[in-house]
């Protein structure tokens, strides 16, 4: 089913692809404060440039697939920090273009015949991420399917008419959303891209959803490239991978997973020891139980990927 997606090249020649790590943790890790409502967007308006940085950086450590930084960026958000809706969807559009140069200018400079140019995926998060209070990893919005597709669809529309290869939904915790999400991809035939979801278990989604119902919700749909999984332990990965091929047996599977630390939201301080040789060791797992697109989300960095990338390729 990949031949005809974005990911057919990489695919083809070396079975898998690469994604990016986490951008707002790296971002923090390297002494930025992204303690508001924006999360990672709060530097589109001021930083840019450190975006950019970190992009660069996982490109440089093997990443094929790099996103922008618009997770938590919405119309709706933007507004609140003054901007007018004009001003919002540029914004927005700005981040994908962002995106764009930071590949096209590493591209430029790299000098590996073998690898193909990276893709620019625009990074769709959830309504809880707007929220901020942690609701993607609840998915207990109370909002019917018709007002989470008018929540999503300005965001969509910008997305649409910019320079990405893929739209890269993450961190999808209800069911509502999905069908929501469903209907923004019928609409837009032209558009590719995957749908990932936070999941609380082995089995189930964070409203408790099986992933196996929010698999086969998008099994005929053919702009769907890859269903996954991210912003979730990574010890769940291996089952829930399953979960996705009994929901749609033909699609993709996509795999980023936290580093395996535990957040403490009382304290908001991570818990834990993220080894990105570990880390490694179980992509290669990931992969043999068929995962197709790896990498890695909150507090993974740039050594994850060159670790997950080197393991892969059997260097």
């Amino acid at each position: 089913m990949h031949q005809d997606s974005p990911f057919s090249p990489f695919l083809t020649s070396q079975g898998v692809v690469i994604l990016d790590g986490g951008l707002a943790t790296e971002l923090e890790n390297r002494g930025h404060n992204l303690d508001h409502a924006l999360w990672s967007a709060r530097l589109l308006l001021s930083q840019p440039g450190e975006i950019r940085a970190v992009q660069r950086a996982y490109l440089e450590a093997g990443a094929d697939c790099i996103a922008s930084a618009t997770y938590q960026s919405t119309l709706p958000g933007l507004q609140k920090e003054g901007l007018t809706a004009t001003q919002a969807m540029q914004a927005m559009a700005d981040a994908v273009a962002l995106t764009c140069d930071a590949r096209d200018e590493f591209w430029e400079s790299c000098a590996d015949s073998a690898r193909h140019r990276p893709l620019v995926a625009a990074s769709i998060g959830p309504y809880g991420a707007y929220l901020a209070d942690g609701s993607e990893f609840r998915g207990d919005y109370g909002l019917s399917v018709a007002e989470l597709r008018a929540f999503h669809e300005p965001r969509w529309q910008a997305f649409a008419n910019s320079q990405a290869e893929v739209l890269a939904c993450e961190t999808i915790p209800d069911f509502s959303e999905a069908q929501a999400l469903r209907q923004l991809f019928d609409d837009t035939p032209d558009l590719h891209g995957w749908v990932s979801f936070s999941c609380k278990d082995g089995v189930h989604i964070s409203d408790g959803t099986p992933l196996s119902e929010c698999a086969a919700l998008f099994r005929d749909c053919p702009q769907v490239a890859a269903l996954g999984i991210n912003c979730t332990p990574p010890r769940f990965m291996e089952q829930l991978i399953e979960q996705i091929k009994q929901g749609a047996p033909e699609k993709l599977v996509a795999v980023y997973p936290n580093s395996g630390e535990t957040y403490d939201g009382e304290q908001r301080v991570w818990r834990g020891q993220s080894d990105s040789r570990n880390f490694a060791d179980m992509a290669l797992r990931w992969r043999a139980s068929g995962a197709n697109l790896i990498g890695g989300c909150c507090r993974t960095g740039p050594g994850h990927i060159r670790a997950i990338r080197a393991a892969l390729s059997g260097k």
